[in-house]
């Protein structure tokens, strides 16, 4: 009689799984209003949590440290904000001159594609009147997805400090609820998932952060070379657009090109602004983010850029910001999960041995559905005896042959079946 607990076949555990992460997406869409900030909120408080410890350090009570620690990152987004609007209203008071310049470049344009593909201005002139009326009729539909998106703000603006306090303040409180909602697990495993989703997430921001001031100072340095007017604005704009992974700095790049064009009279400054634009994404790809946050985030680069597709296509503009760390956090999970870790592995980055010209046959061998191959020698001798020699010689040839060199991979013999009864 069996009495060993009855397993379920795997298909129907993977359909089960799959259908729990699709009720899970509903759900999540359906409450994002609340969601959303909350989010927000669990990485603020993350990346402020080395500021409350020191606030309590200083004996300062736990709640004044949390106060003072969500005060600190009002008081820095704020500062940015302003630093961004201000310069904004700077830089429109040169608008009507800044729109004469636009509108010579564009009738230069519109004078280049009349000479160079026949198409007259009135045609042109037809098509961008054409594309306004269109604008003009969905403006009802983008005045109310701006006025909710603006109420969406408001309402982030008070809940996600409000939410960033109470996390930093309950952390304990929330950190023993764990600890009864997997009282079958072993709890310093449940402890150690904890400590590395805040190690992998505090490590994601504090490294975004650093990254964006080495961007947003390269940025501003070639600008300043070319002699682009307010480098600091459109240099640090860009870097805060890298908060959209793969995109932001390059639509970055386009208004300060934009501005080139206008106020240069030189379309090649434009054209420069664009080219030192990408060779600061090469480096911060490439040199800047390996460098600074490493395997600590091991990410590969196609679920990541899933990732992002599929939190924009959940929460839009800030899915897209929320991608990356949800999908560490979540690559976390799955690896201390059993069942799961074969998806975490697929999220992670390949191993330098998957990159290999032979990955294929090593990967073969590892799994064991090939034979490693035999290093076993086998020497063979030839011996030469040259009788018309005088005296006679003899010459002896050695040739080391190797068994693995006539069929290095044969597949394993199949185990045999064990038909002996027993006595």
């Amino acid at each position: 009689m069996d009495n060993g607990s009855k397993k379920f076949p795997y298909a129907l555990d993977l359909a089960s799984s799959l259908m729990a992460m699709a009720l899970l997406l509903g759900f999540m869409y359906a409450t994002q209003s609340v969601l959303i900030p909350l989010l927000f909120s669990i990485l603020i408080s993350i990346s402020l949590f080395p500021l409350a410890r020191l606030f309590e350090r200083l004996r300062l009570g736990k709640a004044t440290a949390s106060i003072l620690s969500v005060i600190v990152a009002i008081g820095i987004i704020w500062t940015i904000g302003w630093f961004i609007v201000h310069q904004s209203i700077i830089i429109s008071k040169d608008a009507s001159a800044i729109t004469d310049k636009m509108i010579s470049v564009l009738e230069r344009a519109q004078l280049w594609v009349e000479t160079t593909f026949g198409i007259k201005r009135t045609a042109m002139m037809d098509q961008f009147r054409d594309q306004g009326n269109k604008l003009l009729s969905n403006a009802g539909a983008m005045v109310s997805a701006t006025f909710g998106s603006i109420g969406n703000i408001l309402a982030g603006v008070v809940l996600v400090p409000l939410f960033s306090f109470f996390l930093l303040y309950y952390r304990d409180f929330f950190r023993e609820f764990f600890f009864k909602a997997f009282r079958s697990v072993n709890q310093s495993k449940v402890d150690e998932t904890l400590n590395k989703i805040y190690y992998v997430v505090q490590s994601y921001l504090l490294g975004l952060v650093t990254v964006m001031g080495i961007v947003a100072i390269l940025n501003t340095i070639g600008l300043m070379v070319m002699g682009i007017e307010y480098a600091w604005f459109f240099g640090t704009l860009a870097s805060l657009l890298m908060l959209l992974p793969y995109i932001g700095i390059a639509i970055g790049s386009i208004l300060p090109a934009l501005f080139a064009l206008a106020v240069k009279d030189n379309a090649w400054y434009a054209i420069g602004v664009i080219a030192w634009f990408q060779v600061v994404q090469f480096l911060e790809g490439n040199i800047i983010t390996p460098n600074i946050v490493g395997s600590k985030v091991s990410i590969n680069p196609l679920m990541a850029v899933i990732a992002i597709l599929l939190g924009g296509m959940l929460f839009g503009l800030s899915g897209l910001i929320l991608a990356l760390p949800l999908t560490a956090t979540i690559k976390v999970l799955f690896d201390a999960i059993p069942s799961m870790q074969a998806f975490g592995f697929l999220i992670g980055e390949p191993e330098k041995e998957h990159l290999k010209v032979n990955s294929t046959q090593e990967l073969l061998i590892k799994w064991g559905i090939v034979r490693k191959p035999k290093i076993e020698k086998e020497i063979k001798v030839e011996i030469d005896v040259d009788t018309e020699a005088t005296p006679p010689t003899t010459t002896m040839h050695y040739k080391e042959i190797h068994e693995s060199e006539a069929n290095p991979y044969t597949e394993l013999p199949k185990k045999k079946e064990d038909n002996s009864s027993a006595h």
